[in-house]
């Protein structure tokens, strides 16, 4: 199977009006697996976008981003609030499938413009709740004798800690095994750490308490949220 050919087919059978499209980079990138799918944002000029759907086409599981210029911006500045600018790097790190040459650099400039740009700065409220919920977790964990649940709080433990490494070095966060790659490119030695702490409450607990020492420790008594 061809990726970008099968992708440019899917497009020009089901979007006959299309003004540009883009085959997310995932596929065709050292990180593809025998599971990937393929990532198409579409650019119409106008109804029925804006609107997302999953389909099968040549035996490749699709997720469709369907736009009009107006709400992929939109799209491009509620990824860049939540730090996750999925949208803007399938775009800007893929293959143009179709599209007028001024229309593909119009799309593609505003999506690297906002990778240029970076997430927005933590806002020291978020970071003191990340704080003493973390630590909430650690106590939890010390205090665990369920193995059940040492898992999962071992996990949430894990995630709020690489989430709030990278609030801390300015980078932008992931879902899933996106969060791991974020984290392997911002800090590969905490990455390692806390890999290495999957199941072991010890060094996980390590790894959570070095993240929190940049950031003035541990937090909770003391701790007081506006309502």
């Amino acid at each position: 199977m061809d990726p970008v050919s099968d992708a440019r087919d899917l497009v020009a059978a089901r979007f006959p009006g299309v003004r540009a499209a883009f085959l997310g980079g995932g596929v065709l990138s050292r990180q593809c697996t025998a599971t990937s799918d393929l990532d198409i944002v579409v650019l119409l000029a106008g109804p029925p976008a804006p609107f997302r759907e999953s389909v099968r086409w040549r035996g490749w599981p699709v997720e469709l981003f369907v736009h009009d210029r107006a709400s992929l911006a939109r799209y491009f500045d509620v990824d860049t609030a939540a730090r996750k600018p999925s949208l803007a790097r399938m775009v800007a790190g893929g293959t143009a499938l179709t599209g007028g040459a001024d229309v593909v650099a119009d799309v593609t400039d505003l999506a690297r413009a906002v990778l240029a740009a970076g997430p927005p700065a933590p806002d020291p409220a978020d970071l003191d709740r990340r704080r003493y919920g973390l630590t909430d977790l650690l106590d939890d964990l010390a205090g665990c004798t369920d193995p059940g649940e040492a898992a999962v709080i071992g996990w949430t433990v894990w995630t709020r800690t690489a989430e709030l490494a990278l609030l801390l070095s300015g980078s932008w966060l992931g879902g899933g095994k996106w969060l791991l790659r974020e984290l392997r490119t911002a800090d590969p030695a905490l990455a390692a750490e806390l890999v290495a702490g999957i199941g072991d409450p010890a060094l996980l607990t390590a790894a959570a308490d070095k993240v929190l020492g940049r950031t003035g420790g541990r937090l909770w008594a003391g701790y007081r949220a506006a309502g």
